[in-house]
């Protein structure tokens, strides 16, 4: 059903963004000319990415500088219209994931020697060709390179440069490509402008000058750390967004919400209650719905679909008087809870879906044999009712602030429900979640667990992260940031298609998912990793080659929040890398159970996913695993003893962990 209505609403998007489209040769806007664009590079503006030029002081925030983004800029789309810069240029930075964007005409990575993503190592080699410096610490930071994949125009091909564990937060970085070289092996010259304002001092009347001037502090900071300017082909620097600018809407709307609430309960109403006889459910005895009345921080009444977040003439987050969002729940209590109280936990749907899969067969398995009652509510934002929403906003970014926004009141929506969860006064007073004699279902008094998979893992580390509730959270199939993973999902085929209508130059879609990126980091785990486990706990669970989430960046998530990975994680000589998850500090089965965040990865057999920035696609990728680990017994038993202990224990004795292929 949602594969069709998915189709239907793509067909009509396709229709209109095809009725916009200007001839092909009119498609490139935001060219160099236009007024702010960097003069490093001359071919489009917005390069190099992200890029402090496109900044301004600011000492009111917590960087010292604010985005500053031109309408004129910014990309636009087939339809001719600009986009509005207000939702970016709010961030005192760039995110801390961003991919780094250059375009080199003429660039062979293997002969200039660049970082692949199979050998990070590399990246921080002393004579490595791109160097990416902390300028805060002066410490090296590593990344891959990798040239897009995509691109079908080799003039306009991106370069781009993966951080190979998330940024931090507020620093400042400098980044180098030196000596680059063609597939002859030749050495390609620094672009015109770069070289002067490389070179000697201009004259103050030299249009490159003020460029200079910018530019200077980052090539010192790049000569202490031993990158002289000679044999620089392009050196560019920019800032990360402070922690604040980063959490600072999910926060506030948090905090506003949870102190007008008090100690009191979510309000509540029970509008279902389904018992099963054994015979119709051995696993689960009873299914209970109903709504929970949440403050809503969106601008309309209600908070549908499209809705942005009201705000202030400072543009901090404000409720509009008496609004509310009805928060729709659905909770699967199982058979054991009527002999012992059950463990209370909220559960993550996937992909643009709905609570309706906390019914799904390995949740209703775990929660029968662990004794949890998982109750979810629509992660609205980007729940199927969003899908609309999402597909227009690919073709007009104008649109795109709703997604993440949204679904910043989406968690707050479940936060809601997770405190109801477990308050005195909650949904255990409800005869709904006792049994006949009066006895509660759930118990409330060890706190509350979260489970999520696939996008309820994606999404699932920001709302961990911001809730006091919840101690311990399980992210299954996941990973962090949609501008990393969008191009290597086979979930986005579809979405590609509304993509390359409304940005058919593939230089410009690497632009745009990165502003998407700047956005969409408010409403999912990549701008609250940083600091994601510094009072939560979290494991992660890993299909080996998942063909809907990229492993590349489930490692980068594993290294920016410092999860131990689970060893021996994959057979010798199945990765490809020089060495295999490299970054990522381990613990042995054998010094199990081990008391922290970690990960394990879980492998079905499935091929090895592709080195470049596309998806598994096609019979030489096989099986896709992505459901497997959720529907392993033995995974379950992990995330189990996880939730209600912290314990991270042994399941797969002294072989790496494998998972039963599913259909």
């Amino acid at each position: 059903m949602r594969q069709r209505l998915l189709h239907g609403l793509l067909a009509a998007a396709l229709g209109a963004a095809a009725l916009l489209a200007p001839p092909a040769h009119a498609a490139r806007a935001g060219h160099p000319s236009a007024t702010g664009c960097d003069p490093l590079a001359p071919v489009e503006c917005l390069l190099p990415f992200p890029n402090d030029w496109y900044t301004r002081p600011d000492p009111a925030t917590g960087t010292g500088r604010r985005v500053d983004f031109a309408a004129a800029a910014l990309p636009r789309a087939t339809s001719g219209l600009p986009i509005d810069p207000a939702a970016w240029n709010r961030s005192d930075g760039f995110s801390p994931g961003s991919a780094l964007i250059a375009q080199v005409p003429g660039l062979d990575l293997a002969a200039t020697g660049a970082a692949p993503l199979t050998d990070l190592g590399r990246s921080l080699d002393r004579d490595a060709p791109v160097v990416l410096l902390d300028t805060t610490t002066g410490e090296r930071w590593p990344y891959w390179a990798e040239l897009d994949a995509n691109a079908s125009d080799p003039a306009r091909r991106a370069l781009l440069i993966h951080p190979a564990r998330n940024l931090q937060d507020g620093h400042h970085y400098a980044v180098a490509l030196r000596r680059l070289r063609d597939s002859t092996g030749r050495t390609i010259p620094a672009g015109t402008a770069f070289a002067a304002v490389a070179g000697r001092r201009l004259p103050a009347h030299d249009p490159l000058r003020a460029r200079q001037d910018r530019l200077r502090p980052a090539l010192t900071a790049l000569r202490r750390a031993g990158v002289s300017t000679e044999g620089l082909n392009l050196a560019w620097d920019f800032t990360v967004a402070s922690t604040r600018s980063l959490t600072g809407d999910l926060f506030t709307i948090r905090d506003d919400a949870f102190r007008r609430l008090g100690n009191r309960s979510p309000g509540f109403a029970v509008t279902g209650v389904t018992d099963f006889t054994a015979a119709q459910d051995a696993r689960i005895a009873r299914e209970v719905t109903g709504q929970i009345t949440v403050p809503s921080y969106l601008a309309l009444p209600g908070g549908p679909p499209g809705s942005v977040l009201n705000r202030d003439r400072d543009g901090v987050p404000r409720r509009l008087p008496l609004n509310t969002q009805l928060a729709a729940f659905r909770c699967e209590i199982p058979r054991s809870a009527f002999r012992r109280p059950s463990h209370p936990s909220l559960y993550g749907h996937g992909l643009l879906g709905s609570r309706s899969e906390v019914g799904a067969g390995n949740v209703k398995d775990m929660a029968a044999e662990h004794n949890f009652t998982f109750c979810a509510t629509d992660w609205i934002g980007m729940a199927k009712e969003d899908i609309p929403v999402v597909l227009a906003a690919l073709a007009d970014p104008n649109l795109f602030p709703a997604v993440p926004e949204r679904s910043e009141q989406g968690m707050l929506n479940a936060l809601f429900l997770g405190r109801a969860l477990i308050h005195a006064e909650g949904l255990g007073t409800d005869p709904a979640f006792r049994t006949a004699e009066g006895r509660p279902l759930v118990d409330i008094r060890h706190g509350l667990a979260y489970d999520g998979n696939s996008q309820g893992g994606i999404l699932g580390g920001a709302l961990v992260a911001a809730s006091h509730d919840i101690r311990r959270g399980v992210l299954g199939v996941t990973a962090m940031n949609y501008g990393l993973l969008l191009n290597r999902s086979a979930d986005f085929a579809p979405f590609q298609q509304v993509l390359d209508v409304a940005y058919p130059d593939k230089l410009h879609q690497q632009l745009v998912l990165q502003l998407f990126q700047m956005v969409w980091d408010r409403g999912e785990t990549n701008a609250y990793a940083n600091h994601l486990t510094d009072h939560h706990q979290v494991l992660m669970h890993i299909a080996y080659g998942d063909h809907q989430v990229a492993n590349a960046a489930a490692d980068v998530q594993a290294r920016t929040i410092g999860a131990r990975l689970l060893s021996p994680a994959l057979t010798a000589g199945r990765s490809p890398d020089t060495v295999p998850y490299w970054g990522i500090r381990r613990v042995d089965a054998g010094r199990l159970p081990y008391r922290g965040s970690a990960m394990t990865v879980w492998d079905s057999g499935t091929p090895t996913p592709p080195l470049t920035n596309t998806p598994p696609a096609g019979p030489a990728y096989g099986h896709d695993p992505h459901e497997d680990p959720r529907n392993s017994p033995a995974a379950r038993q992990q995330k189990a003893t996880f939730l209600t202990t912290g314990r991270v224990i042994n399941v797969c004795g002294t072989h790496p962990c494998t998972a039963t292929p599913t259909s």
